[in-house]
This record gives C-alpha cells, structure tokens and sequence, in this order.
C-alpha cells in the first residue's frame, strides 16, 4: 500500500517535497525499485523519476536537474523534491514499485500538485 502525500498549489518556480509511505517491512522495501509517476488530466500515467535499491536514479527528460527522489530504507519511505516547478508538471503524483517504467502494484489515492502560471 501506498500513502502519498505533500502536493498543493504552488506558483511557477515554487517548490514542493513529495513523500510517499509505503506499507511493507524495511527489508521487503529495500529489494524494489520504487518510482514516482503522474497523471495530467487527459493523459496517460508517466514515470517521473526512478531510484534502485542501490540508489541509482533516473528521470525523465523532462524534469531532469528539477526534481530529486531519494528513499529511505529504514523507515520505507520515498520522497520526491520537486524545484523550479512548471504549469505543465501539474498532475495527481503517485508513488509504487517499478518494473520497466510501470507500476506493479494497486495504486494509492496520489497528491495533488498544481503549478499556477
């Protein structure tokens, strides 16, 4: 299971931390690939950014040098740093386990993040 939280309304070039909580034992968590994802209205759901369980990252295109995702083993967290935001990174946020850019597991509730122009 997956708790996200930490969206809101923010103004262009305004910042937001994401955290998601996940429901499992810490060395459960630490064998998975977690991703943030998010869906615009009328698109498709997308990975956003990626960390291994070694804590390699990776980002689309898009937001690469803007947000950050980093995890916490120990307390089977993830987070999400989002910096100088955009209109177009307005989307409900959602946070799961990744297999090739796809989440693998049921999808939380998500957070909100609206970035006003």
């Amino acid at each position: 299971q997956f708790v996200e939280s930490g969206g809101g309304l923010v103004q262009t070039g305004g910042s937001l931390r994401l955290s998601c909580a996940v429901t499992t034992s810490g060395s459960v968590f630490r064998l998975f690939t977690m991703g943030w994802y998010r869906q615009a209205p009328g698109k498709q759901r997308e990975l956003v950014a990626a960390i291994t369980k070694v804590g390699e990252t990776k980002y689309a295109r898009s937001v690469e040098g803007r947000f950050a995702i980093s995890r916490d083993n120990d307390n089977t967290m993830v987070y999400l740093q989002m910096s100088n935001l955009k209109p177009e990174d307005t989307a409900v946020y959602y946070c799961n386990i990744d297999v090739g850019g796809n989440g693998a597991r049921a999808w939380g509730q998500g957070t909100q993040v609206t970035v006003s122009s």
